[in-house]
């Protein structure tokens, strides 16, 4: 009985994997018979016409209705091709600026290379799942790269010469004038010109570009206008890569030669102390009178007093090297992004990187104007160079270099650098000071 219950069961299992074996073989049979009737010969023309379908080059070439951009949004033909081709130019004249000139090529290296990238067709490299759409979302649209860069910032920082001379912090406040300026611009081409539209919160958003402060702007762009945040950022860092394009000639046509020969009497020494109580003073300022902006100066702030404790000097190496260089690469990258053809070659784009030319210019001379203004009410033996009013903006420490180099073009004696830095870091300290009253206008 067992024994016929045993031969029973192995023939039902024999049964069951004969069944699955004839099934897979016509499965298999099947498919064969499917993969030889979908292929068909082709001559080498048709392999070489068939790859040049999938390339750049035919994209550019060929442009066609309906193709969408990295973010799903229709691309008209001007984009596709010409367009592609004007931005791809830009980048490699950002190159040109970097490595000939040496304007600032931590920031235009991986700009111009982000821009490329974004203008290479059909890859889809600045969408939401691209190399430069990750980078974009994980640290730009969310704020957090430019808090790191902040932190970096004031671990790189000397307040020494802001607190050996503090009524240079007057020149960092008139330098603001062009985010003001910006401001008024912006809602007067509004009002004007056909084809631009902006609220009076992507106003105040574009305003803080005449400070010339990238990791400002972007901070005040994800709060108050998110939609122009790509505009913004390329706007912001291409003028403070372009310090030493831009400042110059103003420099030079407001300050007489005699007075870019004036030679500023040395600093007294700040002491440790101080330079300890600073950053925390500011702090508290801040968390009594402006906590919308205490994001960045907190992160200014902790950076520097990390600095000048002088006991965590592997955070402060760290913050000052490794973790502001990483942040730089993504960051730049990341605005990068947003040179796409279909983004930037529009007409509010055009009209922002206007605002904030002429904004930024606008700083400059107010700049400038303050240190004349200055020294018409300071003794001769204490009379201050004009030059120095032009680092007031946020470009640290690229605007107090320029106005070094300047300041030596004329006497190759004189040495402006420190006296400039000044100004240079008041005028971050202000223009973070101007975002935080903006945020907490629209609040």
């Amino acid at each position: 009985m067992k024994k016929s219950l045993f031969i029973s069961i192995f023939v039902f299992l024999m049964s069951i994997c004969s069944v699955n074996a004839l099934a897979n073989a016509t499965a298999q049979e099947t498919t064969n018979k499917v993969e030889q009737k979908s292929y068909e010969a082709r001559t080498l023309t048709d392999l070489i016409q068939s790859f040049y379908k999938t390339t750049g080059l035919n994209a550019i070439v060929n442009p066609k209705i309906g193709v969408k951009d990295s973010h799903g949004n229709q691309m008209s033909l001007f984009a596709q091709s010409g367009g592609r081709v004007i931005m791809i130019i830009i980048c490699f004249l950002l190159f040109y600026l970097a490595i000939k000139k040496g304007f600032e090529p931590l920031l235009l290296l991986p700009i111009g290379f982000g821009g490329i990238l974004a203008n290479i067709p059909i890859a889809n490299i600045a969408g939401e799942h691209g190399m430069l759409g990750i980078i974009y979302n994980m640290g730009i649209a969310n704020e957090f790269f430019p808090l790191l860069i902040f932190m970096g910032v004031g671990a790189m920082t000397d307040f020494g010469p802001l607190l050996a001379n503090p009524k240079t912090a007057l020149l960092g406040g008139a330098a603001q004038f062009g985010i003001f300026g910006s401001l008024v611009g912006a809602v007067v081409l509004s009002q004007f010109i056909p084809g631009i539209d902006f609220t009076l919160q992507q106003s105040a958003a574009i305003s803080i570009i005449g400070g010339a402060d990238g990791p400002t702007s972007i901070f005040i762009a994800s709060a108050l206008a998110p939609e122009l945040l790509g505009a913004i950022a390329v706007a912001a860092y291409s003028y403070m890569a372009l310090v030493p394009v831009i400042q110059p000639p103003i420099m030079k046509a407001l300050t007489s030669e005699q007075e870019r020969k004036i030679k500023m009497t040395s600093m007294r020494k700040v002491s440790k102390l101080e330079k300890i109580i600073f950053p925390l003073v500011v702090l508290v300022l801040t968390l009594l009178i402006l906590p919308d902006a205490s994001p960045l100066i907190g992160a200014l702030c902790f950076g520097n007093f990390a600095k000048e404790s002088g006991v965590v000097e592997r955070l402060s190496d760290t913050m000052q090297n490794s973790l502001i260089n990483i942040v730089t690469i993504f960051l730049g990258l990341g605005v990068g992004s947003k040179l796409a053809a279909e983004q930037f070659l529009v007409a509010e784009t055009m009209g922002i990187m206007v605002i904030g030319l002429v904004a930024f210019a606008a700083g400059t001379a107010a700049g400038l104007i303050m240190a004349k203004l200055m020294n018409k009410f300071s003794s001769k033996d204490n009379q201050i160079n004009p030059l120095i009013g032009a680092a007031g903006v946020s470009a640290v420490p690229m605007a107090a270099r320029v106005v070094s180099k300047v300041g030596q073009k004329e006497d190759p004696s004189n040495i402006l650098l420190m006296h400039a830095m000044g100004p240079n870091v008041a005028g971050v300290i202000g223009s973070a000071v101007a975002a935080g009253v903006l945020l907490s206008i629209f609040k």
